[in-house]
C-alpha cells in the first residue's frame, strides 16, 4: 500500500509546484487550501483579512494608470517562506484565518465600483500570496472585467501553468516578486526561480507586467546576479519596469537594513539593460 493510499481521502493540489498531498480536512503548505470530500479547495475563498483603497504606485505599479487608486484585497496564506515577510501575520500566522471576514466576489466588485468617484480603477489582489486562492481571484476578475474594472495581481509567481492560464485573460496588470536571480537563494525562501521566471514570461504576453526585487543583504544584493536579472528581463520585454526595494529587518530576519549605496549601485547595473528602474523604500 502506498503512502497516498494510506492517507484515506487525501487529494493532490495542483496550484503550485509543491503539489501537496492534503488529507481530508487538513491543510497544504500554504495553509490556505484543504481537502473536502476528496477534492482540494481554497479554504480561504472570499475570506479577506485586508481591504484598502491604495495609490496604484503602492503595489508597486508605476507605468499602469499612474495617479489612480485601486481597491486592494488580501486574504491569508502563502506558498513561500521568506523570513523577512512584511505581512507574516496573514501569510504565515494562523491568526490570519481567525481575523478574516467573508466577502463574495459580487460584494467585492460592488465595493470597487462604488469607489470610482474616489479615483478607483479596479481591484488588486495583494498583501498575502493571492494565487494560493486563485479561484477567488478568477471568479472576482470575471465580474470585475464585465463592469469595466481593471484587475491587478501582486504575486510571488509560484503557480503551475494550468491555473495560471485560467487567470491570464482576466488580469490587466501584474507585479511579480523576483526574490533573487539565484536558484539557491530561492530554495532558502521555499520557492523555485524557474517557476517565477515562467510566470513573468507568460504574463508579459497578455498584460502589463512590472517586477519587484527586494534587495536583501546576502540574498539578492549580488552585482553579477543583478546584471543577469536585468538582462533576462530585457530579453522578455525591455519595457518591464524593475522596482528595487530596500529591505528593513522584519519578522524572523534581523540583518541590518540594506545600505542605500547598494541600491544605487544595483540600479546603475540594471539600467545598462532596462530603461525603467525605480528604487523603493529608499
Amino acid at each position: 500500500m502506498t503512502n497516498e493510499e494510506q492517507l484515506s481521502g487525501a487529494a493532490r493540489c495542483g496550484v503550485c509546484w509543491r503539489r501537496c498531498l492534503i488529507p481530508e480536512g487538513g491543510n497544504g503548505y500554504c495553509r490556505a487550501r484543504t481537502t473536502l470530500d476528496g477534492v482540494v479547495v481554497a479554504e480561504n475563498y472570499g475570506k479577506l483579512t485586508s481591504l484598502a483603497l491604495d495609490p496604484i504606485e503602492k503595489k508597486p505599479l508605476s507605468h499602469f494608470h499612474p495617479g489612480a487608486y485601486i481597491l486592494s484585497a488580501g486574504s491569508y496564506g502563502c506558498n513561500m517562506a521568506c523570513p523577512f515577510c512584511q505581512n507574516f501575520e496573514i501569510a504565515h500566522d494562523a491568526r490570519g484565518k481567525s481575523r478574516s471576514a467573508n466577502v463574495s466576489p459580487e460584494e467585492l466588485v460592488e465595493r470597487a465600483f462604488s469607489l470610482r468617484s474616489r479615483g478607483n480603477i479596479g481591484i488588486a489582489f495583494t498583501y498575502n500570496e493571492p494565487l494560493v486562492g486563485y479561484e477567488f481571484v478568477r471568479d472576482t476578475a470575471v465580474l470585475a472585467r464585465r463592469e469595466g474594472l481593471e484587475t491587478v495581481v501582486v504575486t510571488n509567481g509560484q503557480i503551475e501553468p494550468e491555473p495560471l492560464e485560467e487567470l491570464l485573460p482576466l488580469i490587466s496588470a501584474w507585479n511579480i516578486d523576483l526574490k533573487s536571480f539565484n536558484g539557491e537563494a530561492y530554495k532558502k525562501l521555499g520557492g523555485r526561480l524557474d517557476v517565477t521566471l515562467r510566470t513573468i514570461e507568460r504574463a508579459s504576453k497578455t498584460a502589463h507586467v512590472e517586477v519587484t526585487t527586494l534587495v536583501v543583504p546576502g540574498l539578492s544584493d549580488d552585482e553579477e546576479d543583478m546584471e543577469r536579472e536585468a538582462a533576462y528581463l530585457a530579453s522578455v520585454n525591455r519595457d518591464i519596469v524593475l522596482h528595487l526595494s530596500r529591505y528593513f529587518p522584519c519578522w524572523q530576519y534581523d540583518v541590518p537594513a540594506t545600505p542605500r549605496k547598494t541600491l544605487y549601485k544595483l540600479r546603475d547595473i540594471a539600467e545598462n539593460h532596462l530603461p525603467f528602474v525605480i528604487l523603493g523604500n529608499i
